[in-house]
C-alpha cells in the first residue's frame, strides 16, 4: 500500500524532532545530581582576604549569572568556605566537598599551602581543582595533577618579570625578606633562579613567619646587607606591613637600594598607599584599567564589592566562565571530559586572549610589568599602575620542556 505524501512527511518530521531531542535530554541527564555547584574556599578572615575573600565568592557568582545561572538545563550553585590558612581545615573541607555535597569544582586557594593539600585531595577524588590565588609552581611540576589547573599567576611568572626588569635597570644584587611557607619557599626558588640568569647576585636571605605585625628587624638586616634590591618574597598583609617599615626606614630614598615585590597585588598597594609603594615595579597578571574590557568588568566588579578587583578575583571569574562553557560543549559535567574541553579550547575574554591551558595544567597567557605611580600621577582611587611593558606567554611563564610534571612528558 503506497504511503500518502503528506503522511510520510509528518511522520519524518517526528522522528527528525523526536532525534534532535535526544542529544539534549541526554546531555540533562549527564549532570551529576541535576545541579553543578561551584566551590569557592578562599580566605575570608585574615592576611589575604583582601587578595581573595568575599571578593573572590562574588567574581564566582558573577560569571554564573552572565552564564545564565543554568549549564545544560540544570541550577549552578555556587558554595564558600573559610579556610582559616589551615591546610588540614582546607584539606578537611575539600573531601567533604566532595564525598557529601556534590562539588563539582573547587577554585581560588590561595595561600599555596592550601592550594596544595587541595590539589591533592582533588586528585584522590578525580575532581576539578582550579588554583587562582595560590602562587607556587609545584602545582604544575612535582605536586601536578590532570585534575588541577594553574590558572592566574605563578611564582616564576612574577619573579621572572621582576627581575628582568631590575636588571635592565642595573639592580644586579638581591637580599630576600621571605615568608616561611610554601609561597615564600617557591618565590626564592624561582627568584633565585632568575637571578641567575640575569647575572645577579643573590647577597643573602632572611625568613619570617607568616602575619608577623612588625617586620622591622628583618628590613633592617636587609638594609645593612648594601644589597641594591630588598626583594620581598611574602604576599598579603606581611607585604603591606613590609612595605610600610620600609618607608619608616627610608628604604629606598638614598637610591643606593630599592624596595621590591616579587608577589604583589593592587589591594596591598591600596592598603600601603601610593606614599609608600610608588615606583615598585612588579609583575601582574590583570589591571582593571588596562583597556576598555578590563574597565567595564571591573566596574561591575565594583558595584558589587565596593573595591576594584585584584588578579585573583578577574581570574576566579574568567575560570569560572571557562569551566562552564567546557561543561556546555561537553555535554556533561564529568571530570575528565569537562577538563579535556578546558584544554583543548583558548581563553578570550578581558582577562586573558588567546589563553592556552597545557599539559601540565598551567594556562599560558600575556601579562604584565607594571611601575606603582607616584602620588602626583594617580588621578584617584585605584589609580595605582602605569603599565610598562606587555610580557609575551611564553616568556612569562616556565617552558614546558623545564617542567617536572610527569604529564608535560607523555
Amino acid at each position: 500500500m503506497a504511503i500518502h505524501p503528506f503522511a510520510y512527511s509528518m511522520v519524518a518530521g517526528a522522528l527528525a524532532a523526536l532525534f534532535a531531542a535526544a542529544p539534549a535530554a541526554g546531555q540533562q541527564q549527564k549532570v551529576s545530581d541535576d545541579v553543578v555547584k561551584i566551590g569557592v574556599m578562599t580566605d575570608m578572615s585574615s592576611i589575604f582576604s583582601d587578595i581573595g575573600g568575599k571578593g573572590s565568592v562574588i567574581a564566582a557568582e558573577m560569571a554564573v549569572a552572565d552564564f545564565g545561572g543554568k549549564v545544560l538545563g540544570k541550577p549552578v550553585q555556587v558554595v564558600a568556605a573559610d579556610h582559616q590558612n589551615k591546610t588540614d581545615v582546607a584539606a578537611s573541607r575539600a573531601r567533604e566537598w566532595f564525598d557529601t555535597q556534590q562539588v563539582d569544582m573547587v577554585t581560588d586557594l590561595l595561600p599555596s599551602s592550601v592550594a596544595l593539600a587541595v590539589a591533592q585531595v582533588g586528585k584522590q577524588k578525580q575532581r576539578v581543582v582550579i588554583v587562582n590565588g595560590g602562587g607556587t609552581t609545584r602545582l604544575t611540576n612535582e605536586d601536578c595533577s590532570p585534575y588541577t589547573v594553574h590558572y592566574t599567576y605563578d611564582t616564576y611568572q612574577l619573579t621572572h618579570g621582576t627581575v628582568g626588569a631590575l636588571s635592565a635597570m642595573g639592580k644586579d644584587s638581591y637580599y630576600f625578606v621571605t615568608v616561611d611557607y610554601a609561597l615564600g619557599a617557591s618565590l626564592d626558588q624561582d627568584a633565585e633562579s632568575a637571578i641567575k640568569e640575569h647575572k645577579g647576585k643573590l647577597v643573602g636571605r632572611i625568613k619570617h613567619p607568616m602575619n608577623t605585625a612588625d617586620l622591622s628587624s628583618y628590613l633592617l638586616q636587609a638594609q645593612a646587607s648594601g644589597a641594591k634590591v630588598i626583594a620581598l618574597n611574602n604576599a598579603g598583609g606581611d607585604a603591606i606591613n613590609a612595605i610600610k617599615s620600609a618607608k619608616q626606614f627610608m628604604i629606598g630614598k638614598d637610591g643606593k637600594q630599592v624596595l621590591a615585590s616579587n608577589h604583589l597585588f593592587i589591594s596591598d598597594v591600596h592598603s600601603a598607599g601610593l606614599d609608600a609603594a610608588q615606583d615598585m615595579v612588579l609583575t601582574t597578571s590583570f589591571y582593571w584599567d588596562r583597556n576598555d574590557e578590563t574597565r567595564a568588568w571591573s566596574k561591575r566588579f565594583f558595584a558589587k564589592a565596593g573595591k576594584m578587583p585584584t588578579m585573583d578575583h578577574a581570574g576566579v571569574y574568567s575560570s569560572t566562565m571557562h569551566y562552564l562553557k567546557a561543561v556546555q560543549a561537553a555535554g556533561t559535567d564529568a571530570p575528565d571530559a569537562v577538563l579535556a574541553k578546558m584544554k583543548s579550547t583558548p581563553v578570550n575574554d578581558f582577562f586573558a586572549k588567546n589563553g592556552v591551558i597545557r599539559a601540565d595544567g598551567r594556562m599560558v597567557f600575556d601579562v604584565y610589568l607594571v611601575r606603582v605611580k607616584k602620588p602626583s600621577e594617580s588621578k584617584g582611587a585605584w589609580d595605582y599602575y602605569q603599565v610598562l611593558q606587555t610580557i609575551p606567554g611564553d616568556k612569562a611563564f616556565m617552558p614546558l620542556s623545564k617542567s617536572a610534571c610527569s604529564l608535560a612528558k607523555s
